[in-house]
């Protein structure tokens, strides 16, 4: 198991839902909604553990080999993106189920999700399998997975600094605080 397949099978069942929402008959918005639903929940947890479990990861490997400002560069952008998605998702809530306003929303959503999961795969996933050994890259595939599990039923959605979110994140990588990001347990997880 590797936390990269883990994130990049995410990646497929959310392009999976967005197709599905493409194929439902307009006028079955209890079907429509309730996919969205799941869509909407699973877009904020499946951000949430990337940012618990994965980015934490990237930047301290990053700075391992040398590359801190990749890793920087590629954590502060991808905490943006998912602040844009979770954006786009709560404008599909200000819009009745089945609308023209609402699939225009979807739309938006599906757009900065499929920008961010492209970025995400050429550059922060790539670049993962390259500074992370196959071990470290289990032990955090199943941390990702237990988040994942244990909070099934959501997450709240919250807006992040990028920037405040990299130095939180980089100080507690520094100290093996144990902080809101959890990364102090990366000190667990074998390196390489």
């Amino acid at each position: 198991m590797d936390i990269t397949q883990l994130i990049l099978d995410d990646h497929h069942e959310q392009r999976r839902l967005f197709a599905i929402l493409e194929q439902i008959d307009r006028g079955d918005t209890a079907a429509v909604g309730a996919i969205w639903d799941r869509l909407a929940a699973f877009l904020e947890l499946h951000a949430q553990a990337e940012e618990e479990i994965f980015y934490p990861a990237l930047l301290q490997v990053g700075i391992a080999a040398r590359r801190a400002s990749g890793a920087e560069d590629e954590t502060l952008d991808a905490i943006h993106d998912h602040n844009e998605i979770r954006d786009a998702v709560a404008e599909v809530g200000r819009h009745q189920v089945g609308t023209d306003e609402w699939y225009a929303a979807v739309a938006a959503a599906n757009l900065a999700n499929s920008d961010h999961m492209a970025e995400e795969e050429r550059e922060g996933l790539t670049d993962f399998r390259r500074l992370a050994g196959l071990q470290r890259r289990h032990h955090l595939a199943v941390a990702f997975a237990a988040y994942e599990a244990r909070n099934y039923a959501g997450v709240v959605s919250v807006d992040k600094d990028p920037a405040g979110y990299v130095r939180a994140a980089e100080e507690a990588l520094r100290t093996g605080a144990n902080g809101s990001l959890s990364v102090g347990s990366l000190k667990r997880i074998p390196p390489g």
